[in-house]
């Protein structure tokens, strides 16, 4: 799983991850074990990293 925090988050359901590789893409659908409304802009995070119809997203996202 790779590491990172959110950088940006929506009021539309989904964010931005700054990761290990570059900046990816989340979905609100994506987030494990807590709600996507209780994240917070800076907080660490770890994810796989998946490939979604428009590129790079970030799957089973987990607060860490």
């Amino acid at each position: 799983m790779s590491q990172g925090t959110i950088k940006k988050l929506t009021d539309k359901g989904f964010g931005f991850i700054q990761g290990e590789r570059g900046d990816i893409f989340f979905h609100s659908s994506a987030v494990e074990g807590t709600a996507y409304e209780s994240l917070h802009e800076g907080q660490a995070v770890q994810y796989n990293e998946g490939q979604g119809p428009k590129g790079k997203r970030a799957e089973n996202v987990r607060v860490l």
